[in-house]
């Protein structure tokens, strides 16, 4: 791995420490929120944007702090992740969130041997950034998974501005992949506010995974600046899940908030957020339907 991307990648797993909550501090101190317009369920089923793909309103994250092939979720081990997959698709939710740097595809391929495949939606990013790249990692995610094709593909942790002139081979892969059945949307998850302007005025994106919560922790920008783009990316129809809702544990003694916050918003299709055990999974799906 070269240098560059080495440090880029370390980066973008300690969830760009740079943009931690306290720079943000007057936000976190004036934080109001809306009352909600009405119940909401981790298993809601929702539609991403214009992608026709209908799936549960919260995705199972499975790479908490995740690069090098691991993460908090995949130190539980093949059987014990999937066991916890497989807990909350019995809870009613159907969206895998996989990566992988985060080393989650054995295990995600695991549960998906116990469930109806077209039952469950499958996201997956890759950190190709040439076109080569791109295509030998769609064919290695779809053995790892266990599946011939793949709900949704994202590119992995953009920062640059001009990430779509810059990396547009790769964008071709995913565009010819999406014609040929292979995948069925591809999109990005950005870490950096410059990438995340660019991604929500480029017509390829249709779906985004974009870093929102009540405090700014390991965001892109202060919550009103994030929230102002995913309004445009609203706007134009384009699939939104939100990430970072607890703020990689930020926010763990303020989950209501910030469930309540994410709920309130209006604007996210689904979020993902990762459990490390059935008792955390089934906390956080009982406080989505109290929020």
């Amino acid at each position: 791995m070269k240098r560059r991307e080495f440090l880029l990648r370390s980066a973008c797993a300690a969830g760009a420490t740079w943009l931690h909550s306290a720079a943000f501090p007057q936000r976190a101190r004036a934080l109001t929120l809306k009352p909600l317009p009405r119940k909401f369920s981790a298993s809601d089923t929702v539609t991403l944007g214009k992608t026709g793909i209908q799936t549960s309103r919260l995705a199972m994250g499975t790479g908490t702090v995740g690069s090098g092939h691991h993460s908090h979720q995949t130190a539980l081990g093949i059987d014990g992740l999937s066991r916890l997959l497989l807990n909350g698709y019995d809870q009613g939710l159907r969206f895998f969130d996989s990566a992988d740097s985060y080393g989650s595809h054995p295990h995600v391929a695991e549960a998906l041997r116990h469930v109806p495949r077209d039952k469950v939606t499958v996201l997956t990013k890759t950190w190709a950034r040439d076109a080569a790249s791109a295509r030998a990692d769609l064919d290695r995610f779809r053995r790892e998974l266990g599946t011939d094709h793949l709900d949704i593909c994202l590119m992995h942790c953009l920062t640059e501005p001009d990430w779509t002139e810059r990396y547009k081979g790769v964008m071709e892969v995913l565009s010819e992949a999406k014609e040929k059945g292979i995948i069925r949307a591809h999109g990005c998850s950005c870490h950096s506010i410059e990438a995340l302007r660019t991604a929500t005025k480029s017509s390829w994106v249709e779906v985004h995974l974009v870093r929102i919560n009540p405090v700014g922790s390991f965001m892109d920008s202060d919550p009103d600046t994030v929230v102002s783009v995913i309004k445009e990316m609203r706007a134009a129809g384009k699939g939104i899940i939100g990430m970072k809702i607890l703020g990689e544990g930020d926010l763990r003694n303020r989950q209501d908030e910030a469930l309540n916050f994410a709920l309130s918003l209006n604007l996210l299709d689904a979020f993902t957020i990762g459990a490390e055990s059935k008792t955390e999974q089934e906390d956080l799906i009982r406080r989505i339907a109290a929020a």
